[in-house]
């Protein structure tokens, strides 16, 4: 992240703008449902560490005046499938070195849906964060 800073710093024009958009540093939730209906089924419980490294490189580089901060905004953000196999595949996606519960996770989803009908959808919740970064020099 430091060194994608620099670079978009080397890159951007006087006063030109950097959006940041990343997950929060929270753990993501599972459930069943979608919208209001939503109901919580387990945590992935990530490590975070990458998460607050990117923080710190965003709070450094402000430090060092390369770039301020303007509007910040947080908001959930959700990801809905329909099957197993999609949820499977989200979660292959994690090196489970980073998700050490995810093959507890996904059985939790699995037992969790049994009891439902067809067609219930599986929702993977997590706070999206956006920023706005403007070079200042």
């Amino acid at each position: 992240m430091v060194h994608a800073l620099t670079e978009a710093h080397r890159v951007l024009k006087p006063n030109g703008i950097l959006i940041d958009m990343r997950p929060a540093a929270v753990h993501r939730r599972v459930g069943l449902g979608a919208g209001k209906s939503w109901r919580f089924v387990g945590a992935m419980r990530e490590l975070l560490d990458d998460d607050f490294a990117a923080d710190r490189a965003v709070r450094q580089a402000v430090r060092n005046g390369y770039l301020c901060r303007g509007s910040r905004i947080e908001f959930n953000f959700d990801r809905v499938m329909d099957t197993l196999p999609d949820v499977r595949a989200w979660l292959d996606d994690f090196p489970k070195e980073k998700v050490p519960y995810i093959d507890s996770l996904y059985r939790k989803v699995e037992r969790a849906l049994a009891t439902k009908p067809d067609g219930t959808k599986i929702t993977l919740r997590g706070p999206l964060k956006i920023g706005l970064l403007r070079k200042i020099k």
